[in-house]
């Protein structure tokens, strides 16, 4: 072992990056906003592309679903990475390349040149959510991360509200391409916003963290772990029913209920406010409930606006409360839900924030990608399938959040230490 090498595992835990530039706070709401506003800003869209590109409603589809596959999938790169050689440069690579492919969705022929293009789009995007995360872990303690984190889901939310209606008024003005340079312009405020205000924050680098046998071992010890796994499904489920919301949501309001596009924004503005107020919410309540309270209080009233949202839908036609008004109740409650489970996921692993938060994504958008495309097949120009959808996240998680709050018997990096060693 190096001198330095050894120097650095020797260093005390309390190390810390020198204080952030202020701008950092614009920016990290950014970062962490990529994934929500390359989706949400062009779903009023949806209608407009399929109709240009004679393209059916599951081809469509494949510009979101595929988009979270190779979210998910790329952030299992982009995480070790960063473990290894720092959160600046790959937020730099990732953010010019998102410039890159959004300019390519813009100019798209084809559906499938345009779905293409969606998925190095996502490759791209993960690189901001997945790195931010992992910057607020190098800052923060996890009890603070959560806090943080919640107030970056309060100024994040900004994106899936103001997003469709952004959306839809681009759509109706100058058509469907015109939203994806919207996000070219998005990703470039992003690359200026690392240079300028992003400083290095992994004071811990692994010079091993993308050795094969090391990067196994570590994944494999994440996913041996119960409780960090407990964790992630908590996030997981929370996120599949938000997303079975922006999947389905697009085709219950303009194509069941016929919406037009800014209308559809801003019913979509309506749901996700109910974010906007549970992040606040959860930023303000940390100290009172600790985090075991926020996941039971969150879980609560997420399965309360999905059951209500299910009878709803089952017993009148399609309208736009019946959709608008479970969904705040259900993302009030996420608000509380996913900010919290993420801290508590990635928090044990100050050394692997990076990986930690690279499979806490992958996990979670893949299995959210998988509700999309059930939510999608079962569309019958009803909200049943979508709320439908929400009802079992909800059940899933109220089973789980008992164990996702539980207590971690010793620190989890003693146990990914090395190659061939796993948590029990």
């Amino acid at each position: 072992m190096s001198a330095a090498r050894a120097a650095a595992m020797a260093a005390p835990e309390t190390t810390a990056p020198r204080p952030a530039p202020r701008g950092l706070l614009f920016v990290l709401p950014a970062l962490v906003a990529f994934q929500a506003i390359s989706t949400d800003l062009y779903l009023p869209a949806l209608p407009a592309i399929g109709a240009d590109l004679r393209a059916s409603v599951e081809q469509v589809q494949l510009t979101l679903s595929l988009f979270l596959v190779g979210f998910g999938v790329a952030q299992l790169g982009w995480g070790p990475f960063s473990d290894r050689i720092g959160r600046r440069p790959l937020l730099l690579a990732g953010t010019g390349l998102y410039v890159a492919a959004s300019l390519a969705c813009l100019a798209a022929p084809s559906i499938e040149a345009l779905v293409a293009a969606r998925f190095v789009q996502a490759v791209a995007a993960c690189s901001g959510v997945v790195l931010g995360r992992a910057v607020v872990r190098d800052l923060f303690e996890p009890a603070e991360a959560a806090k943080v984190l919640a107030y970056l889901g309060t100024a994040m939310a900004l994106a899936p509200i103001l997003g469709p209606v952004l959306g839809g008024w681009l759509t109706l003005t100058f058509g469907w391409r015109s939203t994806f340079a919207a996000l070219a312009l998005f990703g470039l405020f992003c690359v200026a916003g690392v240079l300028l205000a992003v400083p290095e924050t992994n004071r811990r680098k692994d010079p091993n963290a993308t050795r094969p046998a090391v990067l196994a071992a570590n994944y494999a010890g994440l996913l041996g772990d119960r409780l960090y796994l407990a964790r992630v499904a908590v996030a997981a489920l929370g996120y599949a029913g938000i997303f079975s919301f922006i999947s389905g949501s697009p085709h219950v309001l303009i194509d069941a209920v016929g919406l037009r596009p800014d209308q559809y924004g801003l019913c979509f503005a309506g749901g996700v406010a109910g974010w906007m107020v549970g992040t606040f919410a959860a930023g303000r309540l940390n100290r009172r409930l600790g985090l075991a309270g926020l996941l039971r209080v969150g879980t609560r009233l997420a399965a309360a606006g999905a059951l209500a949202g299910l009878g709803w839908a089952l017993l009148a036609p399609p309208s736009w409360p019946a959709v608008v008004a479970p969904m705040f109740l259900f993302m009030l409650g996420a608000g509380f839900t996913l900010p919290t489970a993420m801290a508590l996921a990635i928090g044990p692993y100050p050394q692997k924030a990076g990986l930690a938060s690279a499979l806490l994504g992958f996990l979670q958008l893949l299995f959210a990608a998988l509700v999309g495309l059930a939510v999608s097949a079962l569309y019958d120009r009803t909200a049943v399938p979508m709320m439908g959808a929400l009802v079992l996240v909800t059940a899933a998680a109220l089973l789980l959040v008992r164990r996702a709050a539980g207590e971690r018997p010793r620190p989890a990096d003693e146990a990914l230490s090395a190659p061939g060693r796993s948590s029990p």
